[in-house]
């Protein structure tokens, strides 16, 4: 008996020590792209244009908020804000494809940094969880509400599209409209290469010892922001498991204005994908749009216009 259990204890040592070996073990990424350092994201931060803004979360941590305000105030428009939640390895930043064009027709446009992303505060790449997550994402509603507005829409743009949803659950009473651009419950098969069994068995030793670690690298062909520095490429893998398709259920009793949208070049969510998060929509007053010549996170001028127009026709 005691030569089985000292058999046990070593197969044990064994593994505890593989474990050890594989989260520490350094693994080359394909690709490389250099992360930002907290006190680098501050000092940037602090040097932005006063039009962009910033928040502080219940748990002490700055968030920032990118703006884009009207040419000139149109009376119906003044009250309505629009809050753009962006995809991974983003930032507020490239949306201003989106901002510029929204602006110009009399909507205020906001953009939110998550936190270990772009200009906000918190660990690259990561999220201690996902109720956090819900969390900072009700509080940026709060916070837009706080600079006078009356009205705010979401939109949410591929991981955005969870994170509106997640927001929507939270604080249902506090979103007027949601814009869900770019996402699906299942995207396309191939278009990221598979982990190694080495990178497996990394992130998954990682996850147990080092859950805070940003040991996944989240590359694939065709990326856009491979040299801003502001993009993030690294994740945790407790992050990359945050969006639940359980859990991706929008209240039964929204009655407020949809537009589900994805373009027919999108090289990751195919039309029918998209289109069954349109189907899930319990709200009275939606609608479904291709967009032409759109792709993922390219999108013609055409685009915004067509997506104005809607908010133009509902707002």
């Amino acid at each position: 008996m005691k030569k089985v259990f000292k058999w046990i204890g070593i197969l044990v040592a064994v593994l505890i020590l593989l474990v050890v070996v594989f989260a520490f073990l350094p693994v080359i990424p394909l690709k490389t792209h250099a992360n930002l350092d907290p006190e680098k994201v501050k000092e940037l931060r602090a040097s932005e244009p006063d039009e962009n803004l910033s928040f502080t979360t219940s748990d002490g941590l700055t968030l920032f908020v990118r703006q884009w305000l009207p040419d000139s105030t149109i009376a119906e428009k003044e009250k309505t804000a629009i809050l753009i939640f962006h995809g991974v390895t983003a930032h507020s930043g490239p949306y201003e494809m989106t901002g510029r064009p929204f602006s110009a027709r009399g909507y205020t446009t906001f953009g939110l940094d998550y936190r270990g992303h772009g200009l906000s505060d918190g660990p690259r790449g990561d999220y201690e969880s996902r109720e956090k997550w819900k969390k900072d994402l009700a509080e940026s509603v709060a916070f837009v509400r706080s600079q006078g507005f009356e009205k705010v829409i979401i939109l949410g743009h591929s991981l955005g599209v969870a994170a509106a949803i997640y927001c929507t659950q939270e604080v249902p009473d506090q979103i007027d409209g949601l814009i869900l651009l770019s996402g699906g419950y299942r995207g396309k098969e191939g278009v990221r290469d598979e982990p190694t069994l080495l990178q497996k068995l990394h992130i998954l030793s990682n996850s147990l010892l080092r859950p805070g670690y940003p040991v996944v690298h989240y590359f694939r062909d065709g990326m856009t922001g491979r040299n801003d520095p502001l993009f993030n490429f690294s994740y945790t893998l407790r992050f990359l498991t945050m969006v639940d398709r359980e859990l991706l259920g929008l209240p039964q009793n929204l009655n407020v204005p949809v537009l589900v949208a994805v373009g027919d070049q999108d090289e990751l969510f195919d039309v029918d994908a998209v289109k069954e998060v349109f189907n899930d929509v319990p709200s009275a007053n939606k609608d479904f749009l291709v967009l032409e010549g759109a792709a993922h996170a390219r999108f013609p001028e055409e685009s915004w216009e067509t997506i104005a127009d809607w908010l133009d026709g509902n707002f």
